[in-house]
């Protein structure tokens, strides 16, 4: 393996962000003999912690923080990771190779990662600041929201997202007036088939909950406080307000120092970005995929997959990253597992029953599957991840036969 070295003899590497892809990358360089230095520079005030329970049994209470934690407290100490919390990077010298951080110190690299993830999509209209608007993407965010998960109180969702519906699903549960307004013709219509929209609103609806479609939020109204959203067809009252219309890459530091940034910051498959010393992984990336396209994914799959990738080549590794991306969402009793990208032209096969709450959509594209959404129906995810990779042809009337066992196919 080969060593980085330095002038004087120090080997260092910097991750900048300490979210999942940049501990990841951490404890990955350590199990692959890396004995230079190491910091993970983090803004947050927390040790990096896993994000999807947030908007699920966080949110619900179910979940206590310290579960939330990735690594313990002593794996920063046994792994010998300068571990700097509520400190941000503001710059990238990348010709004196520092990168200055905000408590006034810089740190000196041989190789850097950038796992700066990505940021909340703020909403642009009149009465954005009233109090009573929320997002969600940290700790702090779901602490703040909480106490307003208050039984009979009216919560406007803006976003019929992922986020947005399992926020939906959990204030359900808790007695609350849930609305959700969607711009869009259907819910998850950036990432599910028709079929699985259809799916998740009407189980939605059985639940209690509203759905307005093309209703784009104009304006918030209030004094001080949010009490209801202007749309191009009326007024929804709120008590309080989710906004939930997805996230940005945060690119902000490697635009800065003159890195290559596009939808994310721009890598190639070995997670290199434009400068040769830096590389990025997770949710900020703009990477080549399993497809062969370029994509940009929001996954925990993908942070944690890159991040060992990142940390192979920052050692001199040539390792490239064709992980077949994978997802999932909990709502209500229902487990919805994805592999693949779907594409708005697929042939769509649907097996099972989803009035049964058991199914799954495969999705077709020049005869191969692509990708499979599982809605409680483990096996035809995980066959499904194994036939995408693959590159399996299966004929659609036999994927439809559930008589036919889902393991024939691998």
């Amino acid at each position: 393996m080969p060593e980085i070295v330095t002038a004087n003899g120090m080997e260092r590497i910097v991750i900048i962000g300490a979210g999942q892809a940049g501990v990841q990358a951490a404890a990955s360089l350590r199990a692959e003999g890396f004995t230079g230095s190491l910091a993970l520079i983090g803004d947050e005030p927390y040790p990096p912690y896993q994000r999807p329970p947030l908007s699920k049994a966080y949110l619900a209470g179910e979940f206590a923080r310290e579960r939330l934690f990735l690594k313990p407290e002593s794996f920063f100490t046994e792994t010998r990771c300068d571990l700097r919390l509520k400190t941000a990077a503001t710059r990238i010298d990348r010709s004196a190779k520092q990168v200055h951080l905000s408590d006034g110190s810089a740190l000196g690299y041989d190789r850097l990662l950038l796992a700066t993830g990505a940021r909340v999509r703020r909403l642009p209209v009149p009465g954005a600041s009233l109090a009573g608007i929320f997002y969600l993407r940290g700790i702090e965010d779901v602490d703040a929201l909480r106490p307003e998960f208050r039984e009979g109180a009216r919560l406007v969702v803006v976003g019929a997202g992922y986020i947005g519906l399992e926020v939906a699903a959990v204030a359900i549960k808790q007695g609350l007036h849930v609305t959700v307004l969607e711009a869009a013709e259907r819910a998850m219509v950036r990432s599910a088939s028709r079929q699985l929209s259809s799916f998740y609103e009407r189980v939605h609806r059985e639940h209690g909950v509203e759905f307005q479609f093309g209703a784009m939020a104009r304006a918030f109204e209030g004094t001080n406080r949010v009490e209801a959203i202007a749309t191009k067809t009326g007024r929804v009252p709120a008590d309080f307000v989710l906004a939930g219309i997805g996230v940005v890459p945060d690119c902000a530091l490697a635009e800065a120092a003159g890195i290559a940034c596009d939808n994310g910051i721009v890598v190639d498959e070995y997670t290199a970005t434009s400068d040769p010393d830096i590389f990025a992984a997770g949710d900020c990336t703009n990477h080549p995929s399993f497809s062969g396209e370029r994509a940009r994914l929001e996954s925990v799959q993908n942070a944690i997959d890159q991040a060992k990738c990142a940390a192979f080549n920052m050692l001199g590794q040539q390792t490239p990253y064709v992980e077949v991306p994978w997802f999932w969402s909990d709502q209500y009793d229902l487990k919805l597992q994805i592999a693949g990208l779907a594409k708005s032209g697929d042939v769509t096969v649907v097996r099972g029953n989803p009035d049964a709450n058991k199914f799954s959509v495969f999705h077709l594209r020049g005869g191969k599957i692509a990708a499979v959404e599982a809605v409680n129906t483990a096996p035809d995810y995980i066959i499904g991840r194994k036939l995408i990779a693959a590159g399996a042809v299966v004929a659609p009337e036999k994927l439809a036969d559930t008589t036919i066992p889902i393991k024939s196919f691998a």
